[in-house]
């Protein structure tokens, strides 16, 4: 699936936003990729889960394990479409958990899948946490990875569609300044 495809999905779908936002970075922008709107479409989530398990075909992956929430649709059509268990984990007082009765097992080869990357945090945080478990955590994924390349999760990463979109501190957000309301859209924000 070519990066242009992906990128027309979202905005034919009404999913690439723009205005002033607050990422669940705490991060503001004035592009937001909604990707709940764009896999809301069951044909549109399984073409997604399609090409990103296409690239992990031969890496054993035993599991795929996402961060709730955003990670979960998208994680379990990648699960899907490589036959094999999908879990996720989910903050409980604001850590990183393996909950519901979700377990890994010593060595379990394991595929983080993610709907947007911004800082790689939750990614990361995931990673950890099946780490700790005693999983192998063999490489993560996203729809999008919206840090240009830049995020770090500790692990190999790839992107069906990799984007420049300046993120900002509020301290530093030229709205903010002129007093331009910013909206959440997401499903968190991360308080310093």
């Amino acid at each position: 699936m070519k990066q242009s495809e992906v990128i027309e999905i979202f905005e034919k779908s009404g999913a690439l936003l723009h205005g002033h936002f607050i990422l669940s970075s705490g991060l503001h922008s004035s592009v937001y990729l909604q990707c709940a709107i764009a896999l809301q479409s069951p044909s549109v989530a399984a073409k997604f889960g399609s090409a990103i398990a296409d690239q992990f075909r031969s890496h054993g992956i035993e599991t795929v394990a996402s961060p709730a929430i955003g990670g979960l649709i998208i994680g379990y059509e990648v699960a899907r479409r490589l036959n094999v268990r999908f879990i996720w984990t989910e903050r409980e007082n604001g850590v990183m958990t393996l909950r519901r009765g979700f377990r890994v097992s010593e060595g379990e080869r394991i595929l983080v899948v993610e709907d947007v990357i911004t800082t790689g945090g939750s990614t990361r945080e995931t990673i950890d946490r099946l780490t700790k478990a005693g999983a192998i955590v063999v490489a993560a994924a996203s729809i999008i990875d919206r840090s240009d390349g830049r995020a770090d999760v500790g692990r190999p990463r790839v992107s069906l569609a990799t984007v420049s979109v300046p993120s900002v501190p509020p301290s530093d957000c030229e709205p903010c300044q002129r007093g331009e309301i910013a909206t959440k859209p997401g499903s968190r924000i991360v308080t310093a």
